[in-house]
């Protein structure tokens, strides 16, 4: 293994999925008046975003094994520029949706080529402190992409949003070829991607971890999914929505410190996510309570910073037992829990009801959390 990552770097790395799903946010009701579309067909772009994203992180895990952290990451990001081109100059609908795609599954480099890389330079103790860190920069990035999607709207439409995901990937791409360094292990096992499927198949833990993440992102992204045209509907701005990204931040920021608050005191992993499994139930209650008013957004708080909360801890131990085989392990996980995430959004966008999707998420978050007690 060669020397440690930029943490600075990883952090823009593992922030830029983020970013550039909420970045998008804003830009729905304008995408839909643009290409004449319903607001269930513009929304169900984010569904499909995930669709793509989950063969994305299986594929680009692979790669970080078979060729290497390093090239799997500049080779993703580029495709990512590339497609993020083509939403720039297209104006079929349809050509939209497959410059989405495959925007997204050049993004997923992003996630999983990241999380590869910090399992490889950090370990036990360290790496949940680093996740912990980087939970905190996860709140900041929905702020980033609504605040930056919400003034590029506002300058010149969904054009201008395309164009600055493009600057934004050139910006990473060369950030990376200039700072990023090899961290796959010399004696990285070659194992068989069938082989590595069938063994998580069959382990509860990997689906107890699958279900939990697609959960708790289920309740975060069908709010960037759904609100902006409860604004509409309240004769609220899209860039009155942007800015609700701020807000929000606070939540998923305050959630992250409350994590690492509660580590140092010796809470375990398991007992926090079932803290933030019930907060997120009772805030999803909350939602529902308010949804015909602007005021859902105070209880969406509860439902960020239980996020935050939970998000951390169940990164840091979803493959403690696959140390052998971090990418490929890494990629069959988040594959597992996109699709859920994408069939999640699916169902969302089809009901149109924010209220119902995070009662029905928080429910199932304490359900399984409480479990593993």
């Amino acid at each position: 293994m060669q020397t440690k990552p930029s943490l600075w770097l990883a952090i823009a790395l593992l922030m830029f999925p983020q970013i550039v799903e909420t970045i998008y946010s804003p830009a729905l009701a304008n995408i839909a008046k643009g290409f004449s579309v319903g607001s269930e067909q513009a929304a169900q772009t984010l569904s499909l975003y995930f669709f793509a994203f989950a063969l994305g992180v299986v594929i680009w895990g692979r790669m970080c094994d078979v060729i290497g952290r390093r090239p799997a990451m500049i080779a993703g990001l580029s495709l990512y520029g590339l497609a993020s081109l083509l939403a720039l100059i297209t104006q079929q609908f349809w050509l939209l949706l497959v410059a989405r795609m495959l925007s997204a599954f050049g993004a997923a480099v992003g996630s999983v080529g990241t999380q590869t890389i910090m399992r490889d330079s950090f370990k036990g103790d360290e790496l949940a402190r680093v996740f912990s860190m980087m939970g905190i920069a996860l709140a900041v990035s929905p702020a980033i992409g609504m605040a930056s999607g919400s003034a590029l709207n506002y300058l010149s439409g969904y054009q201008a949003v395309f164009a600055g995901l493009a600057i934004l990937a050139v910006i990473l791409i060369c950030w990376s070829i200039v700072r990023l360094p090899e961290t796959r292990p010399v004696n990285v096992t070659k194992v068989s991607l069938c082989e590595t499927s069938i063994i998580m198949l069959k382990d509860i833990s990997t689906w107890r971890h699958a279900f939990l993440i697609a959960f708790f992102n289920v309740s975060l992204f069908s709010y960037y999914q759904l609100a902006p045209f409860r604004f509409a509907q309240f004769g609220l701005s899209q860039e009155t929505f942007g800015y609700t990204g701020l807000l929000l931040t606070l939540g998923v920021g305050f959630g992250s410190l409350l994590n690492k608050y509660l580590l140092k005191k010796q809470w375990i992993s398991a007992r926090l996510v079932a803290l933030a499994s019930l907060i997120s139930l009772l805030s999803g209650i909350g939602v529902y309570l308010l949804e015909n008013s602007w005021l859902f957004i105070f209880p969406m708080l509860g439902v960020v910073t239980a996020y935050g909360l939970a998000i951390p801890n169940v990164l840091a131990s979803a493959l403690n037992n696959y140390g052998d085989r971090l990418g490929t392990a890494g990629a069959l996980l988040g594959l597992f829990y996109y699709l859920l995430l994408g069939l999640g959004l699916a169902l969302a966008g089809w009901s149109q009801a924010l209220g119902c999707v995070l009662i029905c998420c928080g429910i199932a978050t304490v359900f399984i959390s409480t479990r593993s007690l």
